[in-house]
């Protein structure tokens, strides 16, 4: 099964994530995303975690490296449907104070 899938609307990337989020995975992801964001035109970079079962450390720094490219080129990013155990930990690692989590 596939781990990640994009689609791109306009400015807007959503990236859905499968099941586990983990080195493996994050070191993926970060790859085809910053390609996306340097290719431009990327203003709202959306996390879709509705499918994440499992996340470790590896998953706050791809967050948190993509949220700081995103503030580099005046963009938001969002974190959507994260389940309460993952929110927990985003609140814990303060990404709730740089990225809208929110549900949908």
């Amino acid at each position: 099964m596939e781990q990640f899938s994009m689609e791109r609307t306009g400015s807007q990337l959503v990236l859905h994530i499968c099941e586990e989020l983990d080195h493996h995975t994050a070191g993926q992801i970060s790859k085809v995303v910053d390609l996306q964001i340097e290719k431009g035109n990327v203003r709202t970079l959306i996390f879709d975690f509705s499918g994440i079962t499992f996340m470790d450390s590896s998953g706050i720094g791809l967050v948190m490296g993509r949220y700081k490219l995103m503030q580099e080129i005046g963009g938001n990013l969002v974190v959507r449907n994260p389940p309460p155990h993952i929110k927990k930990v985003m609140r814990l690692s303060g990404i709730d104070r740089l990225a809208s989590i929110c549900n949908v």
